[in-house]
């Protein structure tokens, strides 16, 4: 059977092949010799008695007009499954018909997306091209920013990679404006340059500081990397457009995940060409007679000779592979310090330590790192809860899909438990700092919240086991290491063990179309378990799994709250003894090894609506992992007994 093929007219956004190549998974070239399979044949032509009309500034109309035509392309022999993908893209404000384009060989029947008059009431369609559209527009006015202010009328590759490298610093900037301008009208130029036009950052001020000064290699090493890995996540995002949207289940998530997840393992598996950039850099360039721009100028250079399309390729189809998401949006945080828990007080005074690499993070703002490390949602944490402090010690804490500091707007990172798992390893791998904590977050469901349940202490020590970080001491005998060392444990507001806790989450902050107020669906609540131990060779997938299912069966909430200890006298016994038993563990009966497993199992067949969401082989394989953890864990306790 011939496969369907149409001409398809374009006049907008699909024009660039970025865009283009993001929908359709094809590209287009005006070289007829160079059209195969995945490279379409494409010829300027114009649509007559019609004319283009832009009035948000971003997307564009064709209505008809008597006497004016329309300048675009005509693709030749787009395929049926390319058009279906097209057609979903336009979304509702647009209705395809059959037009005739002039073009220079005659005139050519097409299709064509016009405007319909009723339709332009209407919202469009919620998929990512709209917001795609917007970021494209948008890079396309930066670049044009830079073009004036850096360097103005040099087309040298040098002034290109310095406005490369002032992009990088601007970041977080570029990030603000795509998400506060979602689904609305265009930003004007007079705001986009207003928002952009700021002094370049230097760190010169920090040159004759006698307490920065032997951290400065360190932070420029890590600004370096920082940079090179950027750069990669961008290449890939910017050539495999087409191949990550159709990786990520909803606009929900967080959309560089994926992406992400491949420029680690690139970066990571080249270890020693990394470290060999680093180290010519810091040899060539001394920081005295160089500035921040410069180091970072350095790393895009340096970024493009690293990446290689067919590598990039194979981690990509490697990650496809492996995906299996379930219908759990997931999140993390990792906390990194040399220091461990003396990162932040009361410990830091009462252990004296100090940090000889980057001084607990003490100048990560003056190196716009905050700034550079977006992508994998860093800042410093002092536990303080302020964010308005910006040179800060403390951990340095990694979340993919937070969008601002304050947490205030954020996106699950994924609902896939393997690629998240991936994500942990590899970051942990890419800073080379101290794990400390991770904390795991899970989205609730509406029917869960205010219906939320406290844990059963057996099954707290079972989470315990599994994450709590179980080790020997220096006595010869087993503790929770978590608890032992009471890092998780506060006194702001009386004693209470910050073992879970639920908070809200943003996704979204717009308007509807209709009030202007966020939708329903913009605010969702998570419950977060922040117990856990990060260690560079522990494998978090069962454990993921397993919070999951205990999530949706027993829905578990806070757990311990000073509230909860002051009004609830079992709950402040049964805190009493977790902390003795946390310092002296004794085994986990197989009764409550049982009951916890059934639990976990119940929630994992029951997450796609009374049924499972993952194969019923891939459940098994988690709950297995769990089980033998349980199992080992009583076995090591009876050998320290036994050697004691």
């Amino acid at each position: 059977m011939t496969p369907v093929k149409f001409n398809l007219f374009i006049y907008g956004s699909l024009r660039d092949r970025r865009v283009f190549q993001s929908v359709s998974g094809l590209i287009f070239t005006k070289t007829a010799s160079k059209v195969n399979d995945k490279v379409l044949f494409a010829e300027p032509a114009f649509l007559p008695n019609h004319r283009r009309v832009s009035p948000d500034n971003v997307y564009y109309y064709a209505v008809p007009a008597q006497s004016s035509r329309i300048e675009g392309f005509v693709i030749h022999d787009v395929p049926d499954k390319a058009m279906a993908e097209i057609d979903k893209y336009e979304g509702k404000r647009y209705i395809r018909e059959t037009v005739r384009v002039n073009t220079a060989q005659g005139p050519v029947e097409a299709q064509a997306y016009l405007v319909s008059h009723e339709s332009m009431q209407k919202h469009f369609g919620d998929r990512f091209h709209v917001n795609l559209i917007h970021e494209l527009w948008l890079r396309k006015k930066i670049e044009k920013f830079l073009k004036r202010r850096t360097r103005p009328g040099d087309r040298t590759a040098d002034a290109e990679l310095e406005r490369q490298a002032e992009r990088e610093l601007l970041g977080t900037t570029e990030r603000d404006l795509v998400m506060s301008h979602y689904r609305a009208d265009g930003p004007s130029d007079y705001y986009i340059e207003r928002e952009l036009d700021r002094p370049r950052p230097t760190i010169r001020h920090l040159y004759n500081d006698s307490k920065a000064k032997p951290h400065i290699e360190n932070y420029l090493a890590l600004v370096i990397r920082q940079t090179l890995l950027n750069q990669l996540e961008e290449q890939i995002r910017s050539r495999y457009r087409f191949e990550l949207e159709h990786m990520r289940i909803s606009e929900r998530y967080f959309k560089r995940s994926v992406s992400l997840l491949a420029a680690l393992q690139i970066v990571n598996a080249n270890s020693e060409t990394v470290g060999m950039v680093v180290k010519d850099c810091l040899l060539t360039m001394p920081y005295e007679k160089h500035d921040l721009i410069e180091y970072i100028k350095y790393a895009v250079r340096a970024a493009k000779s690293i990446f290689h399309a067919p590598v990039a390729e194979s981690h990509l189809e490697r990650i496809r592979s492996n995906l299996q998401p379930g219908l759990v949006p997931l999140g993390f945080e990792l906390e990194l310090s040399n220091l461990g828990p003396a990162a932040v007080e009361p410990q830091r005074s009462i252990q004296k330590k100090t940090d000889p690499i980057y001084d607990s993070f003490k100048y990560f703002h003056d190196f716009q790192l905050d700034v550079l490390s977006w992508k994998v949602g860093g800042y410093i944490d002092d536990h303080s809860g302020s964010t308005d402090q910006q040179r800060r010690s403390g951990f340095l804490e990694l979340a993919p899909g937070r969008l601002n500091i304050t947490g205030e707007l954020s996106r699950p990172a994924t609902a896939d438990p393997w690629l998240l798992n991936q994500l942990i390893h590899e970051i942990v791998k890419f800073y080379d700092i101290q794990p400390h904590s991770l904390h795991l977050s899970f989205q609730l469901r509406k029917n869960q919240i205010g219906k939320q349940k406290v844990l059963p202490l057996g099954f707290v020590k079972c989470l315990l086991v599994l994450g709590g970080g179980p080790e020997y001491k220096g006595t010869g005998g087993m503790w929770v290491s978590r608890m032992g060392y009471d890092e998780i444990t506060q006194y702001r507001q009386g004693e209470e063990l910050v073992f879970a806790r639920t908070g809200k989450r943003n996704w979204y902050l717009g308007g509807d179309e209709i009030a202007n107020r966020p939708p329903a669906q913009a605010m969702t609540y998570v419950q977060q378990y922040k117990f856990i131990r990060l260690e560079k060779r522990a494998n978090y997938e069962p454990l993921i799994f397993c919070l999951k299912g205990l999530q949706l069966a027993y829905n578990p909430g806070d757990f311990l709250t000073a509230e909860q200890l002051a009004s609830n006298p079992r709950l402040r016994h049964q805190y009493e003894e977790l902390k003795q038993w946390a310092t002296e563990p004794t085994e986990i009966g197989q009764h409550t090894i049982t009951r916890f497993l059934n639990t976990v199992r119940q929630g994992l067949m029951n997450e796609g609506h009374r049924r499972p969401a993952h194969k019923l082989h891939y459940i098994e394989w988690a709950l297995g992992a769990v089980d033998v953890q349980l199992r080992m864990f009583n076995h090591q306790l009876r050998k320290s007994v036994n050697m004691s």
